[in-house]
Order: structure tokens, then sequence, then C-alpha cells
């Protein structure tokens, strides 16, 4: 361990902490014009977040990065344009804090309220997703909470670029800088340091593969909100509509492959599969799609003239379980819906599930039974994003069950407090 991570980290975090409690008695007006000047300063920088971000690019290609982690390193000024609008939708959204969540006169006579509070100082530690950066200062300004950054170094310089910018609209707006402070270091130690800042650090995200997320639950002493991997799942049932379950396919597995909505599994009832699988084998290869079949599906590669090895290979127990970030998906036939929704219960990550069918008694089960923070019925997966579902930027997809669940927006960074008023009461 570094004396010189670990002293650095600890005094980043007491200043980001300290200039928390600004923004906890800020006013929703004074917090909404903040996230607003924040979004201006992504648009005037614009040209320095790009150039910076060619920094990493470079870097990562350099490094034989893959192409659905390129793709999630990669900004452009569209993107940067979307990252700065939805910090202005955020500012939109009605107050997360100081909403009464129960009001009532005890028998005491003492008058109980209930009342969103912010949490404090929220650490975010994340991968090659630079414009996790925007995302999270925005939303912890918005909320009044202070935080502190990790970016992955594979997007140092865009996220130091990106922090930069939005810490000298926030000082114009007259809060502490220090609110929205980042790690400087690509020290893999600086990480360790900061899990183990308990009582500084109110709560710790991580945001990114597998082994981040389980190094954070398994080794930080500061609690734990999990944004977990997406081994998201597609069943086509024996009512499917052919044609709606290929389209919804193709867009939940190719539209943007290095995302964690993205499809990575495909179910297909043995009632239609002898129909079903020589269509999928089409429409996945001529999208580039690497198949990783079971015997049924290998026998329809193969009776479609793909070559083995270089469009489809035969599927082994871990692909049942990958999620592969890549334009690669796994494909089984299962004997019916309970055989569907066991083995989507058993190898998926409770991250977002769909069921192509016409059978209304089908999707309802499906709905039911699946355990996952959100299940669908003959729409894609692609759609599980905080403003997909009206709730503004989101820090990530949220698969335990405490505290947050699915796209972890702005309402998900409160927590709540009593406000009790009395005129003299004792308890007898």
């Amino acid at each position: 361990m570094s004396v010189d991570i670990a002293t650095y980290v600890h005094d980043l975090a007491v200043a980001a902490k300290a200039a928390s409690a600004s923004l906890a008695t800020a006013s929703d007006e004074q917090r909404q014009e903040a996230v607003r000047a924040m979004a201006a300063a992504l648009r005037d920088g614009v040209d320095s977040i790009v150039a910076a971000n060619e920094l990493d690019m470079s870097a990562a290609r350099d490094a034989g990065t893959s192409a659905g982690l390129l793709d999630r390193l990669l900004l452009t000024p569209e993107r940067v344009e979307g990252m700065a609008a939805g910090l202005e939708k955020l500012a939109e959204l009605p107050d997360p804090v100081g909403r009464v969540l129960d009001h009532r006169v005890l028998a005491s006579g003492v008058d109980l309220t209930r009342v969103s509070v912010p949490l404090g100082l929220v650490a975010m530690v994340y991968e090659a997703r630079p414009n996790v950066t925007a995302d999270a200062a925005g939303i912890c300004i918005r909320t009044g909470n202070a935080c502190i950054l990790r970016g992955g170094s594979l997007a140092y310089h865009s996220c130091a670029m990106i922090a930069e910018l939005l810490a000298d609209a926030l000082e114009a707006k007259g809060f502490p800088r220090e609110a929205i402070s980042m790690i400087e270091s690509t020290d893999r130690e600086a990480t360790g340091e900061l899990m183990k800042l308990r009582g500084i650090v109110d709560v710790l995200i991580p945001r990114g593969g597998a082994g981040l997320i389980q190094r954070c639950v398994r080794e930080s002493l500061v609690p734990v909100i999990e944004t977990g991997t997406g081994n998201c799942h597609i069943y086509v049932h024996e009512s499917a509509d052919f044609d709606k379950a290929l389209n919804i396919i193709v867009n939940a597995k190719t539209q943007r492959v290095g995302v964690c909505n993205a499809a990575e599994s495909l179910l297909v009832d043995r009632a239609v599969a002898d129909s079903f699988l020589p269509a999928v084998v089409a429409v996945l290869h001529d999208h580039g799609v690497l198949i990783h079949g079971d015997e049924a599906m290998c026998a329809a590669c193969a009776a479609a003239g793909l070559a083995e090895g270089d469009d489809y290979v035969a599927a082994t127990e871990e692909d049942w379980g990958r999620e592969y970030l890549a334009l690669e998906m796994s494909v089984k036939v299962v004997a019916n819906e309970d055989e569907a929704i066991a083995h989507i219960n058993r190898y998926g990550t409770m991250h977002s599930e769909a069921i192509i069918a016409e059978d209304a008694d089908a999707c309802e089960r499906f709905l039911d039974e699946i355990d996952a923070s959100a299940v669908y019925a003959n729409a894609s997966t692609r759609f599980t994003d905080g403003g997909e579902f009206g709730l503004g930027a989101e820090i990530g997809i949220s698969t335990q069950k405490l505290h947050a669940r699915g796209p972890f927006a702005a309402e998900a960074l409160t927590t709540y407090k009593y406000k009790l008023r009395g005129t003299g009461q004792v308890r007898p």
C-alpha cells in the first residue's frame, strides 16, 4: 500500500464530505441552476472533451481493446450534446429532496413527518464509460449530494476533463468545487483506499464489469449499492409472432453491443424450434453475430451453410452465464416456459429479461415469475434506462433488492429522516 495514495484519497474525501453540507441545505432553485450551468460547461468545452477522449481512444486501440469497450469509451460531439441534454432534463425533474413521504400526529400529540434527504457523499467507481462522470455528478448535485469519482484508467483523460469542467461550473454558482471530486490516479490502490472510508463516504456505487463489482462488494467497508452485469435473455414462446421476435432480437443484441441492457442469450421454445431457428440463424448471421449454440442450434447453423468456428460454436456451460458485450450470443432450445423461467432464474443477473409471446397468460406468468429488476413482454431489453423510464439521467442499473432496483436515478440517491415537532411531551 502506498501511504501517499492513502493520504491523497482520504484528504480528497474529507474535503468532498465538507462540501456536501452546502449542497444539503441548498434550495431546489440553486441546485437546478448549478446543474444547468454544468450542462452549459459541457457544451462550451466540447472540443476539449473530444480531444481528451481521443488520447484515451488512441491508447485503447493500441492496447487491442474490444470493439464493445471502444464504443463505451468513445465521445463524439453528438454524445457530449446528449450528456448536456441529459443534465438539462435532470434539472427540470421535480425536486427529489424535501418530499413529504409520510405525515401523522402520534397518540402523544407529537407531529411526525418523514421527508427525503440527501445521502451525503457518494463515491462512484466505474470503468470505460466517461459519460458516467457527467451523469453521476449531475445526479449527485441535483439531489444535494457531493460526489467523489474514480473513473477507469482507459477513460482517464476524458473523465478528468469532464470533471474539471463540471467543478468549474459548480464553483461559478457559489458551491465548493470539492463537491465534484475526481481521483486523479490510475493506481488500483486508490479504489482500495476509497473502500475503507466508512464514516466519510456514505455510499459506494460500482459500475463496470463483474470483477470490479464483486471486488467492491467483497472488500468495501462503505455500504455498496450494486449495479450488476447484464446477462439479459429473450425467450421466444411457442405463441410468438416471428417477425416481432426477430425485430426485437436484432435490436436487443446489435443496436449497442457494449451496454448492460443488450441481450446476451436467446431461448427458443421447442414447439417452434424447427420453424424459427432457420430464421434467427439468418438474421444473426447477417448482423455478424457469433452464435454459441446448443445441439439444435448448431444443427440449424450447419443446415444454413454457416462455418463452424467462424460463424457458430458449440455452447459450453460457461456460455449460459456470460455477458459477452460483443457481437456474440448464446442460443438454447427449451422444452417449454417452465424450463425457460428456470434457466433464466438460474443464469440471469437479475437485470432485464424478455418474453416474446402472443399468449397473454404466458406473458403474465413470465412477468410474475422472473426474478429481475426489469421484465418485458414483447419489447426489447434495451429500454432499461433511466431516460427511457422517464427518470432522467441514471448512475446505473441496480440489480440488488435493497434500497434501489432498476435504473438508479435521482430519487434513489436520497434517504429519509423523521422530523418530530412537539409541545413539551415526555414519554410516560
